[in-house]
């Protein structure tokens, strides 16, 4: 059995690919540029050429892409988007048209010159990473399922902070279901507010499998609870530190006991070790996060999880996870501050050897949850009974 899983982010796309009959570690992967940076290079060709360029597809990831629009248009390019399109910048489109951005109708479009360089957005693009493997004699025909991650602030109605919205849907999802997995969900069960994993389903052409869309930071925790350290807890406190968005879930034997989301760039070592030392002894209140410019923070069981652990008491993954690292901030040691509580104690998970796929792994096992058929296979292979020891090349 084999499972497709791309984990998109800010910086990468990291996919791999799941094969039932080998062990994980020899599973094919590759890491390469995400979708907003790959357009966000292209507008920066255009517009060192001078041309000036049509957005088309769906809606995607911003950041990168968004700020190469908009130096575009400062530099006196024009630069039109289709709707949907428009709405990865924001989705009111009013804020769109603020950025200097034309949001034209499918006719309007139709009526642009040759010369406009037209780029289509999407996330994920199924036959693009079909044709990066063929070349490898790796083929995708014979695929179980796939499953895609992607961040999504969801649509929130006019006047209401989306980050607010964000983390309301956190709170929603953990109420419902206990568990990291609640962040998936087959393709045609996405909620509608979720606009961004469901232009990941809408622009899925090609795949003729179900299909699991997830949130990214939950995909990422998750996955680095299958790291052989992190699992021997039964409870544990897991950070992951994206480009962006900085999570930090609390997790014990029934399931998520309290979370916090804030923005990455808001944040330094010093405020982070502060945020998961509250979270961990339960006093973190949602206004310490959400009044600093953040998504939230709730508290789900107010039992402290104790950190006086001498090895580690912090997991960290994601891209940015070097905050953790003294030299980073020229400190003798993490978080070292004058009359400061003892810094916290990080371990840099690396689940089946990989962190960068650590994402992949925790959708593999949202998979398993989501698409029950498949389950007893995934399961076997996470807990490290599954393949046969066989290598590959032994695998007809």
């Amino acid at each position: 059995m084999k499972i497709l899983t791309v984990d998109i982010g800010t910086g990468t796309q990291d996919i791999y690919l799941y094969d039932s009959r080998i062990d994980l570690e020899n599973g094919f992967k590759l890491v390469v540029p995400s979708p907003t940076m790959i357009v966000h290079g292209r507008i920066r060709q255009a517009t060192r050429r001078g041309d000036a360029v049509l957005l088309t597809g769906v809606t995607m990831g911003g950041g990168p892409s968004q700020w190469a629009a908009e130096d575009h248009a400062r530099a006196g390019l024009p630069v039109y988007a289709l709707p949907q399109a428009a709405r990865s910048f924001n989705d009111d489109l009013t804020a769109v048209r603020e950025m200097g951005i034309q949001v034209l109708s499918e006719d309007e479009a139709a009526n642009l010159p040759d010369s406009v360089v037209r780029l289509e957005l999407r996330d994920f693009d199924y036959r693009a990473i079909a044709r990066a493997l063929e070349p490898f004699d790796v083929s995708l025909a014979d695929l179980a399922a796939v499953g895609v991650a992607v961040f999504d602030h969801g649509n929130a109605p006019p006047e209401y902070s989306d980050r607010q919205f964000r983390f309301d849907y956190l709170d929603e999802r953990i109420r419902a279901k206990n568990r990291l997995s609640a962040f998936a969900y087959r393709s045609e069960e996405v909620p509608a507010m979720m606009t961004r994993l469901q232009a990941v389903v809408d622009s899925s052409d090609g795949v003729d499998v179900p299909l699991v869309v997830m949130d990214t930071a939950p995909a990422a925790v998750l996955g680095a609870t299958f790291d052989a350290e992190v699992r021997a807890r039964s409870r544990a406190l897991i950070c992951n530190v994206g480009n962006f968005h900085t999570l930090a879930f609390r997790l014990g034997p029934d399931g998520i006991e309290g979370v916090f989301e804030h923005h990455t760039g808001l944040i330094d070592l010093n405020k982070l070790e502060d945020l998961l030392r509250s979270l961990a002894d339960g006093s973190l209140k949602h206004e310490d996060v959400f009044g600093d410019h953040g998504h939230g923070a709730l508290i789900y069981d107010p039992e402290p999880l104790p950190l006086e652990r001498q090895d580690f008491n912090v997991a960290v993954t994601g891209p940015r996870r070097g905050l953790f690292r003294p030299e980073a901030h020229g400190q003798p040691e993490p978080g070292f501050r004058a009359g400061s509580p003892a810094p916290l104690l990080p371990y840099f998970a690396v689940p089946f050897g990989d962190m960068m796929i650590s994402g992949c792994f925790g959708l593999l096992a949202a998979v398993a949850d989501v698409l029950p058929e498949l389950g007893e296979a995934i399961n076997a292979s996470l807990r490290g009974a599954g393949g046969s020891g066989t290598p590959p090349w032994e695998i007809e």
